[in-house]
């Protein structure tokens, strides 16, 4: 057999096809492995985002009674004032 042998010649190309179908695999594999782990990340991020936008929705609720606490009882303050006052104003 030399180099000229077409059955050597295609036994070297099949080989060749081979390790290129093989290395398009691997690297087909690797695409497909990073594709999972980006979906992975991306449902991670989806439900930290829901948990956040949930967190967020209650602290701005609380926020809300906060101010309507705050109101109310500076009406008290005013109203205590007035009295106070009153009272003062009656002993003079």
């Amino acid at each position: 057999m030399n180099d000229g042998d077409p059955i050597e010649i295609a036994a070297r190309r099949l080989t060749l096809a081979l390790d290129a179908l093989e290395a398009s695999m691997e690297r087909r594999g690797e695409t497909d492995r990073h594709e999972e782990a980006l979906a992975t990340q991306i449902h991670a991020l989806s439900s930290d985002r829901a948990r956040l936008a949930s967190e967020l929705d209650q602290a701005s609720a609380r926020a809300r009674g906060l101010e309507v606490a705050n109101r109310e009882v500076a009406q008290r303050i005013a109203q205590a004032i007035e009295t106070i006052r009153s009272v003062l104003e009656q002993s003079n």
